[in-house]
């Protein structure tokens, strides 16, 4: 940190400090208290840590609300000018600010919207307010340098702090600094009001606990308080519509009610209840509902919380199930009611068992899509079921899960059924397969079942269909080999493999080349796969199919026939389809596969052991490109680290580059606390040169050949893996999980013969 940074800091923790954030929080107006006009101190710091104004600077806020962020502005700033359009509100705030003695405040009740042109330019310009979406004409109020920050709408509701700055040329540089929660705290909040003491949000939350239910029923239970006021003032705190149940009936939109699996609605406490334009409406009883698995189903659309008293929730719930002819879950519903229910909303109180298996079925494929999981697992040990998500390579427990072993066979049997696999059979394992359709997405299933020891577990993965392509450029390879990989889908004829164990992206890199080579309408591209992952326009997929004996040896034997330039086979497993693709490079075609192998050597030996003359190899082969995956950092809380030491000294035996950084991610809302959000490619590229191909031929040892490859310019995972790290783009704490032992310290280059 540079002294004018950490001075501009100092600056900012005092004005922090000095303004007294109670006074704005509860005055005489307190029921004007609402939403972003008292946002929490975090959010506040982080808006401000992004400026770079001075004590002379001019600032003008829109949306000032009650004057708490204002009045920080006017300890960092000579003059600001403030508008709000609610004109109580402004009242309130111009006679808080004056008692407070802040003089250099100019409190307006205008629309901002427009900013002030008489007034300008501004050394800063905050947006408090997320109503103003056209900000060009506060943009051109801008001193030159001058920092227009604001919130703007993300995924899921969520809100990204944005900066714009001016340049000399009036050129806009915008730029994205990650999710903010700017809305005020949640139960918190209550406290800061003066609703509840701090004990009872202590005990509420233990109670919440124990119960598995809402903080705020358990606030509501322990204080007696009215339902409706105390809601009222939670949808002023969170800025969200307080709605009835006649209010939203009147445009309730039935079909999407039986889009969602009910489980699912339920545990969330949401209810989808209609759309208008783009935006989803979404009613709930919790102020702090994620809607980032309904985000994940509608992706096109922007989600609109509705809050609703837990009794209009339930009433809503009953509307829409009567409606859709469903009887579910309802009865479990009821039993939490609290007093003022109408009788009526009993009649259709009693469960049906038989829906609840598929009830569980629906909501774990709902979680592994929201959760972006490439694969959900069900295990059983006794009476214990366990839920687990592989995300980013990782399983993850799904702990709000609890299924007894009855509902757990009631989920096996609907498994089966939907995989087309025989119920009845439970002593040998099964494979099948299904299609889904959540929201906007479909997804292929791939179904294993294996009998163990307390019974048969499960293994699903999820294939998406319609996801947008990766390109070449954005795999994460370094611009080398990336250029190299584009110039090896030019050449006319050869072998390119793309290798790694399971999960570890091969199909993804193939699909980035097929996606450019769809682009070049001069030549044809045929794949054979199992399954088609992707469906890519301009390219003829085939799908493999043993059972009829349709191998992969069998389509690369019937392609040759269909006058391609192109062929993709999606691996190379046996002799036969090893033979079939470098007969069909012989003849003259580009040919493209995966193998499942450790590095890109190894590539070599796994084509022997499959029995490929080393003459036909050496003459076909053109490049290896062997990959890993690792956990990105999550780019909204990288922070800088002191280096594992353990690990620096495996990968720097002798001394440690002067240079070396490493980053990691502290753990945030954005993240899931993780510090990892994605995953990137680490990658090892071999290239054959005429030395390498007469080694080949030879077929000199694996570890003659490797030290060979070292000295021809083999780019190795490790020296893809430190690179990421550096740029902080991975953790170093993914190295020993992507790199074995003897990989990890620098590789020797030695003198070889050919």
């Amino acid at each position: 940190m540079t002294e004018n940074s950490k001075a501009h800091a100092d600056r900012i923790s005092s004005a922090l400090t000095k303004v007294e954030r109670h006074a704005f929080i509860k005055n005489e107006h307190a029921d004007l208290v609402a939403g972003n006009s008292i946002p929490p101190k975090d959010g506040l710091r982080r808006m401000l840590d992004i400026t770079h104004f001075g004590p002379e600077a001019k600032a003008l806020h829109i949306g000032a609300g009650s004057g708490y962020v204002t009045a920080v502005l006017s300890q960092l700033s000579h003059k600001v000018i403030a508008f709000e359009i609610n004109k109580t509100l402004s009242e309130a705030a111009s006679q808080l600010l004056k008692t407070q003695g802040y003089e250099n405040i100019e409190i307006r009740n205008l629309d901002g919207s427009r900013g002030a042109p008489e007034d300008a330019p501004f050394d800063l310009i905050i947006v408090s307010t997320p109503a103003i979406h056209d900000k060009t004409p506060l943009l051109k109020q801008l001193n030159n340098f001058g920092e227009l920050i604001c919130l703007e709408s993300g995924e899921a509701s969520k809100q990204i702090l944005v900066r714009y700055t001016k340049q000399i040329n009036n050129h806009i540089l915008r730029s994205e600094h990650g999710y903010i929660d700017f809305h005020p705290y949640k139960e918190e909040m209550l406290v800061e009001l003066g609703i509840i003491e701090p004990n009872t949000l202590a005990e509420a939350r233990k109670q919440a606990k124990a119960n598995g239910s809402l903080i705020i029923d358990e606030i509501r239970k322990l204080q007696n308080l009215d339902e409706q006021k105390l809601y009222k003032s939670l949808a002023k705190q969170h800025s969200i519509p307080l709605e009835t149940v006649s209010s939203i009936g009147k445009k309730l939109n039935l079909t999407l009610f039986d889009k969602f699996s009910k489980a699912f609605l339920d545990h969330q406490h949401v209810l989808p209840v209609y759309i208008d334009d783009l935006s989803l409406h979404v009613a709930t009883s919790n102020p702090s509902a994620s809607m980032q698995e309904i985000q994940a189903m509608f992706p096109r659309h922007k989600i609109a919380k509705i809050l609703v008293t837990p009794t209009d929730f339930q009433r809503l719930w009953s509307t829409l199930d009567r409606s859709m002819g469903e009887k579910g879950i309802q009865s479990s519903r009821i039993e939490q009611q609290s007093p003022g229910y109408d009788q009526d909303l009993l009649d259709n109180s009693h469960i049906i068992d038989e829906s609840r298996p598929i009830a569980l079925w629906e909501a774990l494929l709902l979680d592994a899509v929201a959760d972006k999981a490439s694969d959900i697992h069900l295990e059983k040990y006794g009476d214990k079921i366990r839920v687990r998500l592989r995300i980013d390579g990782s399983l993850q427990d799904l702990s709000h899960y609890h299924i007894s072993p009855a509902e757990f066979l009631g989920l096996v049997n609907v498994i089966k059924l939907r995989g087309d696999m025989n119920i009845a059979e439970r002593r040998l394992p099964q494979g099948g397969r299904s299609q889904i359709r959540m929201g906007e997405q479909h997804f292929d299933l791939r179904i294993q079942i294996q009998p163990s020891l307390h019974g048969e577990h499960i293994v699903v993965r999820l294939l998406p269909q319609n996801s947008q392509l990766i390109s070449i450029d954005a795999l994460g390879m370094p611009k080398i080999i990336a250029n190299q990989y584009k110039r090896l889908l030019q050449n006319p004829a050869g072998l390119v493999l793309v290798v790694g164990p399971t999960g570890s992206g091969k199909s993804t890199t193939l699909y980035a080349g097929l996606q450019l080579m769809a682009e070049d309408t001069s030549r044809k591209v045929i794949t054979v796969e199992d399954p088609i992952e992707y469906s890519i326009q301009n390219i003829q997929q085939t799908r493999v199919r043993p059972g009829i004996g349709f191998t992969f040896a069998d389509a690369m034997r019937s392609f040759v026939r269909q006058d391609p330039d192109v062929i993709m086979v999606g691996e190379i497993r046996d002799h036969e389809t090893a033979l079939e693709a470098l007969r069909a490079s012989q003849t003259g075609h580009i040919v493209l596969s995966t193998l499942h192998c450790n590095d890109s050597v190894d590539a070599v030996q796994r084509l022997f052991d499959l029995d490929v003359h080393p003459n036909s190899l050496a003459s076909e082969l053109l490049a290896v490109i062997a990959q890993r995956l690792a956990k990105k950092i999550c780019p909204q809380c990288k922070t800088q680290v002191d280096p594992d030491p353990n690990i620096v000294n495996e990968l720097f035996p002798v001394a440690v580059p002067d240079n070396f950084v490493c980053f990691e991610g502290k753990g945030c809302e954005h993240c899931n606390g993780t510090g990892t959000k994605g995953r990137i490619g680490v990658i090892e590229y071999l290239h054959l040169n005429p030395d390498l191909r007469v080694s080949i031929s030879k077929r000199i040892p694996i570890g003659e050949l490797r030290s060979q490859a070292l000295d021809s310019g083999l780019t190795t995972m490790r020296d893809s893996a430190l690179d990421h790290v550096i740029q902080g783009t991975i953790p170093l704490s993914e190295l020993p999980r992507i790199l074995p032992q003897e990989r990890m310290a620098p590789e020797k280059r030695g003198q070889w013969k050919a």
